[in-house]
């Protein structure tokens, strides 16, 4: 696998330093995913301040990518609202399927950003939506509690 300049060494950093890779104690709601096609597995773990997440973290094993996007979106969804949460993984997962392009929308994943280029990676696509659509999963999960 090669990643552009920059984008490599941002995966491999996450990746190595474990960043946000812890269990929370007491979490609120815990949901899992899996990549079956290269045996990627988290587990995303939130903790709610009524429809704000106050905090998350995940456990798991997976590849350089889907580990790094997997802290990367955790960086971004503390401290805001579910539905803001929501709104980031539809853009993310918008901006890997190459439906969303414009750059000042794209600016809002901050460094998710540099995942862009995975969409020209078809066998690491799903490596890199993995956490944004358990993501998904796990909000609407808490929308129909």
């Amino acid at each position: 696998m090669v990643l552009p300049l920059g984008q490599d060494i941002i995966a491999v950093t996450l990746y190595r330093s474990g960043h946000n890779k812890k269990s929370l104690l007491n979490p609120d709601i815990t949901e899992s995913g899996h990549n079956p096609s290269c045996g990627d597995d988290i587990s995303l773990q939130l903790k709610l301040d009524g429809n704000i997440i106050k905090d998350a973290s995940f456990t798991g094993n997976g590849c350089a990518i889907s580990q790094a996007s997997t802290s990367m979106m955790i960086d971004l969804i503390k401290g805001i609202t579910i539905e803001e949460a929501l709104n980031l993984a539809e853009l993310f997962i918008g901006m890997i399927k190459k439906e969303i392009i414009n750059k000042n929308e794209l600016e809002k994943l901050e460094d998710a950003m540099v995942l862009q280029n995975i969409s020209n990676m078809p066998a690491r696509v799903k490596c890199a939506v993995l956490a944004w659509h358990t993501l998904k999963e796990t909000i609407n999960k808490i929308k129909m509690v």
